[in-house]
């Protein structure tokens, strides 16, 4: 499975199971078993120890406490479409650990930003008072 131009897993170390699929659905439900339910162990994965650290720190609820990553893909009515389902989630979500936030940099409100701000303030404060009770 390709992460990104220099990052592949092997297949080997994604678990597919295919499972009976929930809710609605009439008989095929019933019959076929549609979903697929994968499983990825980060910690005996070959990926990057940065990669690891970053998935394991993250916060999502698809990540279990012993590091491994569950998926469920039963969108589809066919086994086909929700085992690519369930690859390109776990790929998304590999991708997203690896993302890291550029750092902002602080900067100061020009002086015409600062005058537009006053100037607006004021005149909501004009507005306000012409909705006041009117004096004889």
């Amino acid at each position: 499975m390709k992460i990104s131009n220099h990052l592949t897993i092997p297949d080997t170390e994604i678990e597919l199971h295919a499972i009976r699929a929930q809710g609605a659905g009439g008989q095929n439900v019933n019959k076929v078993s549609t979903a697929i339910h994968l499983r990825f162990d980060i910690a005996a994965s070959s990926l990057p120890e940065d990669y690891k650290e970053k998935l394991r720190q993250s916060s999502d609820r698809r990540i279990s406490g012993d590091g491994v990553i569950i998926i469920k893909a039963q969108r589809y009515r066919s086994q086909e479409k929700n085992r690519d389902d369930a690859i390109g989630r776990l790929q998304a979500l590999i991708k997203s650990a690896t993302f890291t936030p550029r750092k902002r940099t602080a900067t100061k409100p020009t002086r015409a930003s600062k005058k537009k701000r006053l100037e607006s303030k004021t005149q909501r404060g004009q507005l306000k008072t012409l909705r006041g009770k009117i004096e004889d």
